[in-house]
């Protein structure tokens, strides 16, 4: 990537808005927009304090031609996003202006920014780290207001200093091993391999916190996958709609109405969950209808949590059983559905534990806040989303079991009298996957697929 380069690009969404803003940031960046732009009081964008904003128009310097009126805000380095000179031209926000600014800013000198390449290069100049500059992304695409703040508190540095803190801890205890390789003669007795047995368990715990954070975490970033599934007629979409509020899937008495997989995002207590209603499974001969349930068994497969519907005014079926037993593996809620008709159903009548239960008729809405609790509470396992700051992303959690793995093998090693070469091995491999996170040992093909995630302008 070339950072000397001065790079520009439209930082608002596609669309239409009141306001729309060409980002510009590069040594250049100021000399540029001066060369375009137009003060009623013959300011120049040189001489203007940083983080100041002029008022004026943006004009075709080859004839003058006036392209728009528009607030030029001047940011200068080091003390901007990007650390180097900046400046953002606030213009109206319709398509044709701001293309026609953002080509003349390339006309004048500028290129066009890569995607993420703003936030690359705060990175890069050390205004943030990776898993900060990871977390700008998550704050963007945050699908409810606790996955804000959960990615705010990372975008603050609050995950950053727990790892952090752990690598401080796997230095200090590295060098001490590596202090007796440095003098062989000097065996390693039984009060240094009790202290450094102490050390390393108070890092696996650290370690060990930060990675049973993921799940939660992951869910609040992604969304809770939620398959909904049940033998037909036993009212899986009637629970979608109940949950949703509103009519989103067919609801009729005829079994297999619902033939393919129909997703909606909810928000239930402030996490966000992907809701899948799927066809009724049951032995088929219907070529349609039998894809249908080899998705739903796919979606179910699939789910963070399987909601399986029962129908309260039946006895136990067969299928249901079949179902309960098929989703055990699975972290499954029963939902008996239709308690406003007389019960039938009798739960301890299989072979199989059913439960958690929950009692609902999606038909009134009586037990839908009881269902949303418990769905709440069989995926936070403690965690509240508030305090500590939690792992949100794959690469994250990948990279802390490495370390976890790494500081397992030291503390299985250190009874067995192994040689201070290879317990050293152990801490540097655990102080390499935990630095991948802050991207202080993350190499350039890794970089890179992160910040091609981003839009062209952050």
């Amino acid at each position: 990537m070339h950072t000397e380069d001065t790079i520009a690009a439209i930082s608002t969404p596609p669309g239409r808005g009141g306001i729309g803003i060409v980002r510009l940031s590069g040594g250049n960046a100021i000399k540029i927009a001066e060369r375009i732009f137009i003060s009623p009081k013959s300011k120049k964008l040189r001489q203007t304090a940083s983080h100041r904003i002029l008022y004026g128009h943006i004009a075709n310097p080859k004839n003058r031609e006036i392209i728009d009126e528009a607030l030029v805000s001047v940011m200068k380095a080091p003390n901007t996003y990007t650390r180097e000179d900046m400046v953002e031209i606030n213009c109206h926000g319709g398509p044709a202006p701001l293309r026609r600014v953002l080509e003349i800013v390339l006309e004048k000198g500028a290129r066009l920014a890569g995607p993420g390449e703003f936030t690359q290069r705060a990175f890069l100049n050390g205004r943030i780290d990776l898993a900060q500059a990871e977390a700008v992304l998550d704050v963007i695409n945050a699908l409810t207001e606790q996955g804000r703040r959960t990615a705010v508190e990372q975008l603050r540095g609050g995950l950053s200093a727990r790892t952090e803190a752990v690598r401080e801890k796997l230095a200090d205890l590295a060098a001490v091993v590596e202090t007796h390789i440095d003098f062989p003669e000097e065996d390693i007795g039984p009060a240094p391999l009790k202290d450094m047995n102490k050390r390393a368990l108070r890092i696996q715990q650290a370690l060990k916190k930060l990675t049973d954070s993921a799940r939660y975490g992951m869910i609040l970033r992604e969304g809770l996958k939620t398959a909904i599934i049940g033998r037909p007629n036993v009212g899986k979409s009637s629970l979608l709609n109940a949950l949703l509020e509103h009519d989103r899937a067919i609801v009729t008495e005829i079994p297999g109405t619902t033939r393919d997989v129909i997703e909606e995002y909810l928000n239930i207590n402030g996490i966000p969950a992907r809701i899948m209603d799927t066809a009724g499974i049951r032995e088929v001969r219907d070529i349609a209808e039998r894809e249908g349930v080899k998705r739903s068994i796919r979606a179910m497969e699939d789910a963070d949590l399987v909601l399986l519907v029962l129908d309260g005014s039946e006895a136990l079926h067969k299928t249901d059983l079949e179902l309960a037993e098929r989703s055990a593996s699975k972290n499954t809620i029963f939902v008996i559905n239709k308690t406003d008709l007389p019960r039938k159903i009798n739960p301890k009548s299989g072979n199989v534990d059913l439960s958690p239960i929950v009692h609902i008729s999606a038909k009134s809405g009586t037990g839908l806040e009881e269902l949303k609790n418990k769905i709440t509470e069989s995926i936070t396992a403690g965690n509240t989303g508030s305090g500590d700051a939690l792992v949100t992303n794959v690469r994250h959690a990948r990279a802390l079991e490495k370390a976890l793995a790494s500081v397992g093998s030291f503390i299985s090693a250190l009874p067995k009298k192994t040689s201070p070469e290879f317990l050293s091995v152990e801490l540097r491999d655990a102080l390499d996957a935990v630095g991948e996170i802050a991207g202080t040992t993350t190499p350039d093909d890794i970089l890179n697929r992160i910040f091609s995630n981003f839009c062209i302008g952050k």
